[in-house]
């Protein structure tokens, strides 16, 4: 809650860091790397959790979801992290949400064919509703 957020690629800055997400070239859940971004990542929500039927690659949002997901639920909700509520909620929330964002950040298609996923809107619209509409008086993109 009180981290700081640094964006760095730079090697040296990230080995300080206590949680690595999206950079550094790692997937160390032991030491907190959440990076997809290796030719041998092949890691989905399935592999890592077998009770998941999704099969899609994971993205670093995903691997930070897959392994603190349902804390993050059962601390919002006030219920047990393995009970019926958190759990249907973590698997809706993969399912309508984060997997989308694992596909594309993967370059995974939709469909060849039958859809794998659903798009219900897109990454890059969500980040553009964090920019300032045309006729805001603060235009500091940055803000968002």
């Amino acid at each position: 809650q009180d981290a700081e957020v640094v964006r760095t690629r730079d090697p040296q800055r990230l080995a300080q860091c206590d949680v690595v997400v999206d950079v550094g070239g790692e997937y160390d859940p032991k030491r907190h790397r959440y990076d997809h971004h290796q030719r041998s990542f092949t890691q989905s929500m399935q592999s890592l959790r077998p009770d998941k039927p999704w099969t899609t690659k994971l993205s670093s949002a995903g691997l930070v979801y897959c392994h603190f997901g349902s804390q993050i639920l059962a601390g919002l909700l006030g219920q047990p992290e393995d009970g019926p509520v958190v759990t249907a909620l973590y698997d809706k929330l993969y399912e309508n949400f984060v997997e989308e964002i694992d596909a594309i950040d993967n370059g995974i298609a939709q469909a060849e064919g039958e859809p794998r996923y659903a798009i219900t809107t897109t990454l890059s619209a969500r980040v553009g509703h964090l920019n300032p509409r045309w006729n805001d008086p603060d235009q500091d993109t940055e803000v968002g």
